[in-house]
């Protein structure tokens, strides 16, 4: 920590309402020079909207910023550049047309002779894309990487500006473990350079490791702040929610039946060399762990018709799936939430009720070509009341709802057409404490009234505590499949790395 006690940025009283919503209300925090400052709270706690303010994506109601003790007027992206500050966003803000040199210095390309230096952007944008632990050429098109690797081309972007201030909005959240700990070799050369970093980010074990600071908002307002020694996960939630969460992973016994999904010698686009093999039984939760990249992804939209299969078989209560099409799959009784709910989950200018009716629309259609609007209501209103939805009312834009709520409509609109197997990409990226609560709750409910669930998670405590039983994958194939009694980080780790160390019939 530097000896200038005096704050490089703070924020004072800061007030930001939305269609008469207050986001935020008399907000404060300063945040020293070098330091990792920790920011969490609940979704819709207000931490995006003051990260945004701080970056001149949107401005206050009222309010002062100040910089190196100077008020500061911040009333545009490029302003908040001028002083030193970047935001990188928790959504992905990438041209995928572009190579990765072009993404790193779009708006601020080098010229020479008038016209641009693509020379010295391949030379410049490698050295930020081997900061990050990237190991990949800066000519590489955005649009052939996975989620992962481009958050770290999000980040090296970032990092090209020399940020002062550098905020990080939930900057793991796509990242697999050797991704995640090269970012904190980043940061903790950052630091150590005297840039200011400010971590938001919903896994408080992160926070614990990396914050020298924390300061903790709910509902738009200061809840507390906890200095390095006070860190800890315990009082980070008290702060955070108000009450003790005891149980986080609610896991109770129950009966797992005979297998409603089947799949045999499965061949993904992505991945035609390897087959896959494996069931999933009735009231069973079967997690799939493995790197960025091993295929996880790609078995679940095969799975769900989104891709065709390369060869092989999907069976659903013992029928076969043709698979021509999602449709296929949904009529089946298989559903899907994906990973990116903002891009393939979600109709966000549309409302909550048109949301969650979507996937019915064929099934309860009247006369063969007319919305059934009171079914539409019917399921809108007993999803929101199961989810737990905070929301003005079912018309809401699905824009306006924090993350969390974003992601229990997401489940919500698949859960409404009753499916026998649920599949989650991710379910609780980038939702908080409470809200993973809510959906662990949710996953336990549907595997008791006899759901079959296949999960994909980073998140090793959740695969570890969640599964009945996990495969693991690496590079398209399943090097091995976990049994409760089994299950341990190394084992896992091993697996996803390659090592056939372990393995159990499906």
């Amino acid at each position: 920590m530097p000896d200038d006690s005096s704050p490089l940025l703070e924020v004072r009283n800061l007030t930001k309402r939305f269609a008469g919503v207050a986001a935020l209300k008399d907000v404060c925090i300063s945040v020293q020079r070098g330091e990792v400052h920790g920011v969490i709270g609940e979704n819709g706690a207000g931490k995006s909207t003051l990260m945004k303010i701080l970056a001149g994506v949107q401005s206050q109601d009222s309010g002062e910023i100040y910089m190196d003790g100077k008020p500061v007027v911040i009333d545009s992206v490029q302003r908040a550049l001028d002083l030193g500050i970047a935001l990188i966003h928790q959504e992905l803000n990438l041209a995928d047309n572009l190579d990765v040199g072009a993404n790193i210095f779009l708006g601020r390309e080098p010229l020479r002779f008038g016209l641009i230096d693509f020379r010295k952007i391949a030379a410049d944008a490698k050295r930020y894309v081997q900061l990050v632990g990237l190991d990949l050429s800066p000519a590489t098109l955005v649009r052939t990487l996975s989620v992962g690797p481009q958050q770290l081309v999000e980040i090296a972007k970032a990092l090209s500006v020399d940020a002062r201030v550098l905020i990080m909005d939930e900057p793991t959240s796509s990242l697999s473990h050797h991704e995640t700990e090269a970012l904190f070799r980043v940061i903790e050369t950052l630091r150590k350079q005297g840039v200011t970093v400010v971590y938001i980010s919903h896994r408080l074990g992160e926070i614990e490791r990396i914050a020298d600071r924390v300061t903790v908002l709910r509902d738009g307002e200061n809840a507390g702040q906890l200095s390095r020694k006070q860190i800890s996960h315990d009082a980070m939630v008290e702060l955070m929610v108000g009450r003790d969460i005891s149980q986080y992973y609610a896991r109770v016994d129950h009966e797992i039946g005979e297998p409603v999904l089947t799949v045999q010698g499965l061949r993904t686009q992505a991945w035609p060399a390897h087959e896959l093999n494996f069931h999933v039984g009735a009231g069973e939760m079967v997690g799939v762990a493995g790197l960025v990249g091993a295929g996880r992804t790609e078995m679940l939209t095969t799975i769900f018709g989104v891709q065709r299969p390369f060869s092989g078989q999907v069976m659903v209560s013992g029928r076969k799936l043709e698979l021509e099409s999602c449709r296929d799959a949904i009529d089946a009784g298989v559903a899907m939430v994906p990973e990116d709910r903002k891009q393939q989950g979600l109709i966000l200018e549309m409302g909550l009720r048109t949301n969650i009716g979507l996937p019915g629309l064929a099934r309860h259609k009247i006369a063969g070509a007319f919305l059934n609007r009171g079914q539409e209501r019917r399921d809108s209103d007993r999803m929101i009341a199961e989810m737990k939805i905070k929301t003005t009312s079912d018309a809401q834009q699905a824009q306006y709802l924090s993350g969390g709520n974003q992601q229990k409509v997401v489940i919500g609109k698949w859960l409404s057409m009753n499916p026998k197997v649920l599949l989650l990409d991710e379910p609780t990226r980038g939702v908080d404490i409470g809200a993973k609560q809510e959906i662990y709750r949710l996953m336990e409910e549907l595997a008791e009234r006899g759901v079959a669930i296949l999960f994909v998670s980073s998140e090793m405590e959740e695969v570890l505590s969640m599964s009945d039983r996990t495969i693991v994958m690496h590079e398209g194939r399943i090097t091995g499949q976990l049994d409760r009694d089994q299950l341990c980080e190394e084992a896992i780790m091993q697996l996803a790395t390659g090592n056939r160390l372990v393995t159990t019939e499906a």
